[in-house]
């Protein structure tokens, strides 16, 4: 099982868009960079996900763009972006575009997408979950090719992050062509998901240790870190809403990632 014991402790947050005007939520990923988080997310829904479901909401890639001008030092990027929303060139020349703007600060997370929601109002076909994943199969090729004609370039080769744990056909495709996996569940979910995941690197030829592992986090992060640590992950991510943001738990995570690699 790889470890991540030689890797460095990295804390994400994901700013749900939903619930906030705009402007609380760009305060709060300006106050997440300040207190040294290293990733500020946030997700590719067009309605909120809890609470009020026709709440305060905003589109995931327009607002990535005013965050590659708003922050200077934090990566970027949607936990995790819909595959079935935009074309896989149209996305690719997106990303491109935004890394530019934020100098090689994007991450490209990418998902087959599940929220019925989201489809039926938005005019896209929902179809089935082994037909959104087989979409996804086919689009990181062409996402990938576009990436290589786009004038100008990215400014540094954008790392692809893929989220879900569907054993057969998710770990696959992380397997063959993400950076960062990002995954849910407590240790043992996660210990199953990643011993998975090294077979399908195994079969498709890839070292393992080549993929960074992110869990989303709730828990205490004296109590749950260590466990997760000791299962390869290395990067870990606080989730927290409007209109609020409370980033109470974002600095336990940042103190401990702190303490850890002090």
């Amino acid at each position: 099982m790889t470890s991540a014991a030689n890797k460095k402790i990295r804390i994400g947050v994901q700013l749900q868009p939903q619930h906030a005007e705009y402007k609380a939520i760009r305060r709060a990923a300006s106050e997440a960079e300040d207190l040294g988080v290293d990733i500020v997310f946030n997700w590719d829904h067009f309605y909120p996900l809890y609470g009020e479901p026709e709440g305060l909401h905003y589109e995931c890639w327009t607002m990535l763009g005013a965050w590659a001008e708003s922050t200077s030092r934090v990566e970027i990027g949607a936990l995790v972006t819909c595959n079935s929303y935009r074309n896989p060139e149209l996305l690719a020349d997106m990303a491109r575009t935004v890394d530019n703007i934020s100098d090689g600060r994007l991450i490209l997370g990418i998902g087959s997408g599940w929220f019925e929601k989201d489809y039926d109002e938005y005019g896209y076909e929902f179809g089935t979950a082994g037909g959104r994943l087989d979409n996804l199969a086919e689009a990181l090729p062409r996402i990938e090719s576009r990436l290589g004609k786009l004038n100008p370039q990215p400014v540094r080769d954008i790392p692809v992050l893929i989220g879900g744990g569907g054993e057969k056909k998710t770990l696959r495709l992380v397997a063959k062509h993400a950076d960062i996996w990002h995954g849910f569940g407590d240790p043992e979910v996660v210990e199953r998901k990643v011993k998975i995941l090294d077979q399908h690197c195994a079969d498709v030829g890839r070292d393992p240790k080549e993929i960074e592992r992110s869990v989303a986090v709730e828990g205490e992060p004296e109590e749950l870190g260590p466990k997760l640590l000791e299962l390869g992950v290395s990067l870990f991510t606080v989730a927290t809403g409007g209109p609020d943001y409370n980033l109470d738990k974002l600095r336990s995570w940042i103190a401990w990632r702190d303490k850890q690699q002090s």
